[in-house]
């Protein structure tokens, strides 16, 4: 089966990346998210993100044009009846995704693909509100999407080899590095980043140091690109304490309990960067 046209499900931050990507490999893409101006905002964020590439000549003008060209803006999921694959980056959430797939198997083609961006949250159980959970999948792509090589590709129980195989196969064409990862909470890169982070937290609770002094130590001494309270901010502290809630409803360890602070903050609404305030502010 060639896979010619792709749905994303989620016009955010990471939807729009991926559609971003997906369209610049020449795949038809449809973006798609629950209202029309959530899918212009979107487009708009791709739009920049290509005229930047433009303007640092990594790009022709003829080659933006090209790229919006394959994309096409929707806010009805029947318009999955007609695509190859679908790539869902909603909310970070199993009872929406489980009723996104849920719809999903009933609109899309049997032939087509079902894959969740899920940073955390199981595969197999995703696929079990499906008709055909072998065609359903993981692929956990990184922030920002069209910056980072890496997607993790989580097979679910019943995942069949030759939709593996199509998967890795397309996050090749697409620019990226596939690595297959199994079916466990938080999988590889959360499961290892998030405690890091969640770390990075309880020193800042307990008073070890400031939030500034934390993020250089591990910049200056670990050599990481930001530090993880920056980080923690980008990804969204809303997001950070949701994985980390899933990590310990998961593997059942108290080393994965949420600082209180994180959960202060996220009840306070400072979610990061995307709300102005996170453990920094912004403009």
């Amino acid at each position: 089966m060639e896979i010619k046209k792709i749905m994303v499900i989620g016009a955010g931050q990471m939807g729009s990346g991926i559609a971003q990507v997906c369209a610049t490999a020449g795949y038809e893409v449809i973006l798609n998210d629950l209202k029309v101006e959530f899918v212009e905002r979107g487009l708009g964020t791709i739009q920049k993100n290509l005229a930047r590439q433009v303007s640092k000549e990594r790009i022709t003008q003829e080659k933006l044009d090209d790229i919006l060209n394959h994309l096409t803006a929707s806010a009805d999921l029947q318009d999955a009846s007609n695509v190859d694959l679908v790539i869902e980056a909603a909310v970070e959430n199993m009872d929406i995704k489980a009723k996104i797939f849920a719809q999903l198997d009933e609109i899309a083609p049997a032939h087509a693909i079902l894959a969740s961006n899920t940073s955390s949250l199981p595969i197999t159980e995703i696929a079990a509100v499906t008709k055909r959970p072998e065609k359903v999948i993981g692929m956990h792509f990184m922030n920002p999407v069209p910056v980072m090589k890496l997607v993790e590709i989580i097979r679910g129980l019943a995942t069949a080899d030759e939709v593996y195989q199509e998967i890795e196969s397309i996050t090749k064409k697409i620019g990226k590095v596939p690595v297959e990862v199994n079916d466990f909470p938080g999988f590889v890169a959360n499961r290892i980043l998030l405690p890091m982070i969640n770390e990075a937290v309880y020193a800042l609770y307990e008073g070890v140091a400031t939030k500034e002094a934390i993020d250089e130590v591990m910049k200056l001494g670990m050599n990481h690109p930001m530090g993880p309270l920056t980080l923690a901010d980008f990804i969204g502290l809303d997001t950070c304490l949701y994985i980390m809630e899933t990590l310990q409803e998961g593997l059942g360890d108290d080393k994965y309990r949420p600082c209180p602070l994180l959960r202060k903050y996220v009840k306070a609404g400072w979610l990061g960067k995307k709300t102005g305030r996170g453990f920094y502010v912004y403009e």
